[in-house]
């Protein structure tokens, strides 16, 4: 039995239909961003790592171009909530022709791993990475026992 050609071209253009739809079902369902696996960081978010020092949390964001004026961190308990706003840099007066770093506000919040006291945490600024050292309260560290 011999195939016609257009059958061969409906069958790529239902196959082709299928596709399509199935990408407009899961857009951005476990795309990687750039060469990272996983979940995506909304645009203009910082990204951030989050390590365990033993004794304290310590946090490291990247907000280039931020000074630490348009930063905001809040901390409750075992809470954090950083947020910013990316202010134009363009000088009053000028005309913008280009326009690609443009202004955002953004909003990151985090439930820590453990409870942290808040009067002791600290933070710094420094070539666009945001670090902050959160020491742990006396109830999350850990404690050796002795035996009696």
């Amino acid at each position: 039995m011999w195939t016609r050609v257009s059958d061969i071209d409906r069958m790529f253009g239902a196959m082709d239909l299928l596709r399509s739809r199935m990408d407009r079902l899961f857009t951005d369902f476990d795309r990687s961003y750039g060469d990272d696996y996983g979940w995506r960081v909304s645009e203009g978010a910082p990204r951030t790592n989050l390590y365990d020092r033993g004794n304290q949390l310590e946090i490291k964001a990247e907000v280039p171009g931020l000074a630490k004026d348009d930063l905001n961190i809040k901390i409750q308990g075992n809470y954090l909530e950083v947020s910013g706003t990316r202010k134009s840099d363009a000088p009053d007066g000028y005309k913008a022709h280009r326009v690609e770093r443009g202004t955002a506000s953004f909003t990151r919040s985090f439930t820590l791993p453990a409870e942290v006291d808040s009067e002791k945490v600290g933070a710094s600024l420094k070539n666009g990475i945001l670090t902050l050292t959160l020491p742990k309260a006396e109830a999350a560290k850990p404690r050796q026992i002795s035996i009696q």
